[in-house]
């Protein structure tokens, strides 16, 4: 029997709900490009609960006390002596979600003998040291394609709040006040404006496809382009790099994976290539923008506008500077924690440990590491170092 341990962040302040705000959640069963949604052999949740959080438990406690494994859950991952930490040593399986990533880091794995799978309640496994996953013969999975369209909407919303102006809007409301200039002064239309996405995979595409009824021109950049057929239908303009893109751009949203070749990739030298009074939506990963850079853009004018609800660390400290910098929309890491992305994400996580416990091989679409090596979806996004 497996003992399978659980981080997820804490309940709501004011308790675990006992009612919600809908009765049901939409009935989908495939994503755009056909692959299914998670097919687990039951569940124990009603769709739309909380599930993400310490009590929610992704659905998973008698599924898995049933079959005789033990579970652990936790919100406790960070600093000496952490239960996470602790719980850590004798784990067969960890799960963990990005928004509260537990850090698999290397001393992690190697203090965890007895550690087989890490499973990612989401998508994206940067906070697993995927070279100790390898060396250590852990294999890696995700629930691919579970929140992307969530992730999506995510960014559609933060890119029309910052070129509206919305947030600052509604706060002159909440503070009893009615001065439309205030309100205006920074407000413009999306209309026309050139948007451009660092990558153009599930998400990136998704972002494309939802903006594109807005008349705006669009951009992407990727190591892989997409086909004529798609470029044509959404009247698309490719460019190498991130370099050659994001000059032509009033609005970039950054949509890649966190690996080598995109850490601190916006830093102080790419942001001065942008467009005066640009945009920049991230809710990728913290570390492909440089922390400090992105602040000092905003102060000098050089960025309009700064979005996004990634964070390093996470939970962010509470003298974080982007919690203060001026011309923000940065939310906690929510955007792929919809109670309608939850329902996949912990569907897809059964599944795979439904195939991990029966022996079956887990989605190819899922795994990040598999035998010792990068696999499935982690050998399309992923590179390792050598």
């Amino acid at each position: 029997m497996a003992k399978v341990l659980c981080v997820l962040y804490d309940d709501p302040t004011d308790g675990y709900p006992t009612s919600y705000a809908r009765d049901d959640l939409p009935v989908i069963d495939h994503y755009p490009g056909g692959q299914t949604t998670p097919t687990p052999e039951a569940v124990d949740f009603t769709p739309g609960q909380l599930l993400g959080s310490v009590s929610g438990e992704l659905g998973l406690r008698a599924y898995l006390e049933g079959a005789g494994h033990t579970l652990v859950v936790t919100s406790d991952k960070d600093g000496e002596g952490s239960v996470f930490d602790r719980e850590l040593v004798d784990a067969d399986i960890v799960i963990s979600q990005p928004f509260w990533p537990a850090y698999l880091t290397s001393e992690r794995i190697a203090a965890a003998k007895n550690l087989k799978l890490a499973v990612t309640a989401g998508i994206g496994s940067d906070h697993v040291d995927l070279d100790a996953a390898i060396s250590h013969g852990v294999t890696v999975a995700e629930v691919t394609y579970c929140n992307s369209i969530s992730v999506a909407e995510h960014v559609v919303m933060m890119t029309l709040s910052l070129v509206r102006n919305y947030l600052p809007s509604h706060q002159v409301v909440l503070d009893g006040g009615w001065n439309i200039a205030d309100c205006v002064a920074r407000s413009y239309d999306l209309e026309g404006m050139h948007v451009g996405t660092v990558a153009a995979g599930r998400i990136g595409l998704a972002v494309l496809r939802r903006l594109a009824p807005f008349d705006v021109k669009l951009h992407y950049t990727d190591r892989y382009r997409l086909s004529e057929d798609v470029e044509r239908e959404l009247g698309l303009t490719w460019h190498e790099s991130a370099e050659d893109m994001v000059p032509h751009c009033d609005v970039v949203t950054i949509n890649a994976p966190l690996h080598p070749e995109t850490e601190g990739l916006f830093g102080d030298k790419l942001l001065a290539q942008m467009k005066r009074g640009a945009y920049l939506i991230n809710t990728a990963r913290a570390r492909i923008v440089d922390r400090d850079a992105v602040e000092r853009a905003l102060r000098s004018g050089q960025l309009a506008g700064y979005a996004g609800d990634v964070w390093f660390p996470q939970p962010a400290p509470a003298d974080h500077p982007w919690r203060t910098m001026p011309h923000h929309g940065m939310t906690p890491h929510i955007s792929g924690s919809s109670l309608s992305a939850q329902a996949r994400y912990a569907a897809g996580t059964r599944e795979i440990l439904e195939a991990f416990f029966a022996g079956r091989p887990i989605r190819d679409e899922y795994l990040i590491v598999d035998g010792g090596a990068l696999a499935g979806t982690g050998a399309h996004s992923y590179s390792v170092n050598k």
